[in-house]
């Protein structure tokens, strides 16, 4: 049946998968998606949206590097809001609330669309891997399906197991059967594995709340899209969400059940995402709290089924749906399905290249919750580079490596294959230290002519970005060449109370006051002529004022980054050999001998590598 070696098997149809197989594809190697059910290809398993704080950041470089998601997200939304615009432009942060059937429909059409890629339902139940080389896969059929390289993404379905009170059962998501085969292949390999836990809240009927109890929530006024493509956001119309909260009495009706909940009767052994807590971690942990917010989550245009935010349980059916029903709003709640937890196989990643490719197997590639990450933007991200590799492996070009300072895709992946992880990993701004040119605004800039270098990103695209991007240094320069008189500044800095000026002087010092936006300069004739006379769209506006007003910071960050980029450069010998070295402290050569860092600046990122322990690396490199 399948004759043919495929140039990448990708295993798995989540958000991971998807993006993996549709990048191998368009990369021109022949792909092969494999998946339990075709049906729910890049299914939202948990919240019916895309985006938010430091996720929104990783949908558009995803799309800036030619991925599909930013695209499928602007398709698909119902709602579109830009986080944290009361803060500096490095915080700011996308997030579009998802229709979830048209979601997961627009995907399977875009991938359906995509040249050279294949699909084929079954469970994958093994590996083929011969002298350390992966060779293809078996699957639950008895098929042996060659490959040249495979990707797994098998998201929460390696051994799953879901708790909903006392009640426990295989499974990967709720009425979908849990995969097994591969973990006991992948230990036999000699890999390590463990276990983690996450959950999920009940969904209802929308018809049974009472909304007029409950605080609007709309989306922005001017919505804007995840994509940089020319694709327009049909988003004229938004569904709102809504905002309610528990109380003591919730609280106190959920106790009554603490003692059947799997998570405290020693039943879930694994952790949990620490920033997405269930609401029984929440009660427990924040007991001096008497109220939590939940988030009333519309799935979809047409749908009635609502996602309850904030209400992550694994309590007993019972439980929730009588402490649900103490909610303000929720007073006649009708259930869809309760909440549940689910529990299974991740593998820890320092067991993988920059590249994703693992080290014990060549050619054999990991992305997503298998890594022990959390969240669709992460999985997505690492779907994406994964694909990108095997592909270039396979056609045996350098492999694309994405940095700290270029990427929040790059702090993801240096953060799992360098300080790994033992509870799901999510992104947060936090995490990055270049966070100032890391943001939403300029991740085409970053990202885009990286991946048109490697086929991925189109021509079209490129074109695109290379205009904006020279529409933006034109108008930058407008500002710096362009003088304004006190009697045309004025009467504008007056009234936004900031001092007046005594003679004539560059607009872009008037500009960077941070009194002063660009709707003010918008009143100075000479501006507002060259925003009509060039035709200015609103990413160029934008992208000009972070330019200016922030210039100072971009600068000093940027210099930050070059001085740290020189120990990016100090390359590690393949297989040295740490015991050599003496002076390194025991942890140190421990830890170095089995992450295998390629850079000296890599190895001063991993845990317990002190900075005498670089500097005895320096000294034996010559440095």
């Amino acid at each position: 049946m399948f004759d043919k070696v495929y140039d990448v098997v990708v295993v798995g149809g989540g958000h991971a998968g998807s993006e993996a197989a549709a990048s191998a594809a368009n990369l021109g190697c022949s792909t092969l998606l494999v998946t339990m059910n075709l049906q729910n290809i890049a299914q939202m398993s948990c919240n019916p949206a895309m985006g938010g704080i430091a996720k929104g950041q990783i949908v558009r470089e995803i799309d800036a590097l030619g991925g599909y998601s930013g695209i499928v997200s602007d398709k698909t939304a119902i709602q579109f809001k830009m986080l944290n615009k009361s803060k500096g432009p490095a915080m700011w942060s996308p997030r579009v609330q998802s229709d979830r059937m048209r979601f997961a429909e627009e995907w399977r059409l875009m991938m359906e669309r995509t040249p050279n890629l294949d699909f084929y339902q079954d469970m994958v139940s093994g590996l083929i891997v011969e002298k350390g080389e992966i060779k293809g896969v078996k699957t639950s059929l008895g098929l042996e399906i060659r490959a040249k390289s495979v990707v797994l993404t098998n998201g929460t379905f390696l051994n799953g197991l879901i708790h909903i009170g006392e009640k426990q059962f295989g499974g990967g998501r709720a009425g979908e059967r849990a995969a097994t085969g591969i973990t006991e292949d992948l230990l036999k390999l000699g890999f390590e594995s463990g276990r983690m836990k996450t959950g999920t809240p009940p969904r209802v009927d929308g018809r049974s709340l009472d909304y007029s109890k409950m605080t609007e929530q709309p989306g922005d006024e001017n919505p804007e899209k995840f994509s940089y493509s020319n694709i327009t956001s049909s988003l004229k119309n938004q569904r709102s969400c809504y905002m309610t909260y528990t109380s003591n009495e919730v609280h106190d009706l959920l106790r009554e059940g603490f003692d059947r909940s799997p998570m405290f009767n020693g039943r879930i052994k694994s952790l949990g995402p620490r920033y997405c807590p269930s609401i029984e971690d929440k009660i427990n942990r924040f007991a001096d709290k008497d109220r939590h917010q939940i988030f009333v989550e519309p799935e979809g245009w047409d749908t009635v089924e609502v996602y309850v935010n904030g209400f992550s349980t694994s309590l007993p059916e019972d439980v929730q749906f009588k402490a649900l029903r103490s909610v303000a709003g929720f007073e006649n709640v009708k259930f869809f399905r309760p909440g549940y937890a689910i529990e299974y196989d991740y593998f820890p990643p320092t067991q993988l290249t920059h590249t994703l490719e693992t080290k014990k197997v060549s050619g054999l590639f990991f992305a997503g919750q298998i890594n022990g990450t959390t969240g669709y933007e992460e999985a997505a991200a690492q779907g994406l580079i994964a694909g990108m590799n095997a592909a270039l492996k396979v056609k045996e070009k350098d492999p694309f490596l994405i940095k700290r300072n270029e990427a929040y895709i790059g702090v993801l992946i240096d953060d799992l294959i360098t300080k790994g992880t033992e509870e799901p990993y999510r992104m947060f701004t936090s995490r990055a230290e270049y966070r100032t040119l890391l943001r939403q605004d300029n991740a085409d800039f970053r990202l885009t002519p990286m991946s048109y270098a490697v086929g991925l990103a189109k021509e079209d695209r490129m074109r695109r970005m290379e205009e904006k991007e020279k529409e933006s240094a034109n108008f930058v320069n407008f500002f710096k060449n362009t003088s304004v008189t006190p009697d045309e500044i004025n009467p504008i800095l007056e009234s936004k109370g900031s001092s007046p000026v005594k003679q004539t002087g560059k607009m872009f010092k008037i500009f960077s006051r941070p009194q002063i936006d660009l709707e003010d300069l918008k009143k100075v004739k000479k501006v507002s002529e060259y925003i009509k006379s060039n035709n200015l769209e609103r990413e160029v506006l934008e992208q000009t004022e972070i330019q200016i007003k922030y210039s100072g910071y971009i600068e000093k960050e940027k210099n930050n980054a070059d001085k740290l980029s020189r120990l990016e450069n100090i390359k590690i010998p393949t297989n040295f050999d740490y015991k050599k070295l003496k002076s390194l402290s025991y942890e140190a050569c421990e830890k170095l001998t089995k992450i295998k860092p390629v850079t000296i600046s890599q190895a001063s990122r991993i845990s317990g590598v002190s900075p005498s322990d670089i500097s005895v690396l320096l000294v034996y490199m010559g440095r």
